[in-house]
């Protein structure tokens, strides 16, 4: 399924109020929160409380698991603004949507992953976000994959993940036209600080893709 206008984009691993604002203020559609507490970019359900209190309208706010206890989703849902659960472990279809809030079901794109087959098992599933693959590493690798093993014809919207930056977004934009692109290290100063001219070249470079 090709999206040849608008490639939304997605900057996650927000761990600050400022970083977000900055990224609602540069263009973006999403930020990504992560509840991972093995991620340099962890943040507490407190502290992500106060940038969703701090983020203007119309911005989709994701809240990132893996393999989570069901009741510690509960509490983040409960108390904070998340818009879209993103599932980056090996939760099953029936835990996804376990909790009546829209998901995305991350996939790492190891050697054998039929995306045909990803799609069947996740039908609820909003969309399917591409991960480079690096073992012992759920997310976050900073590692690109080959792009010429997406399918073109797939039936769900695709977010394109896994070491995009500002030399090569336009280009896989370009490759894959996904409905999304999710960039985190690649638009930082250091890991979970984000650098405001990165992030305005890199939703800049999605634009002109």
């Amino acid at each position: 399924m090709k999206y040849l206008k608008h490639t939304r984009v997605k900057i996650c691993g927000i761990t600050n109020v400022e970083d977000a604002n900055s990224a609602v203020a540069a263009g973006a559609d999403a930020i990504g929160l992560v509840f991972y507490k093995a991620s340099p970019r962890y943040i507490s359900i407190s502290l992500a409380k106060q940038i969703t209190d701090s983020i203007s309208p119309f911005i989709n706010c994701v809240g990132l698991f893996v393999d989570a206890d069901d009741t510690y989703i509960h509490e983040v849902i409960e108390k904070v603004a998340i818009d879209t659960i993103q599932f980056h472990g090996q939760e099953t279809e029936q835990t996804c949507a376990l909790f009546n809030k829209p998901y995305i079901k991350a996939v790492r794109m190891e050697n054998g992953v039929c995306l045909y087959d990803e799609v069947g098992k996740y039908p609820t599933a909003k969309a399917l976000l591409l991960d480079a693959y690096v073992r012992g590493v759920p997310g976050g690798t900073g590692k690109a994959f080959d792009w010429n093993i997406i399918p073109n014809d797939l039936s769900k919207p695709i977010i394109l993940a896994g070491g995009l930056g500002i030399t090569n977004v336009k280009k896989a934009i370009s490759q894959v036209h996904p409905f999304a692109v999710d960039v985190s290290g690649g638009v930082e100063k250091e890991k979970g600080i984000k650098d405001p001219i990165k992030i305005k070249k890199f939703i800049s470079e999605t634009i002109n893709a």
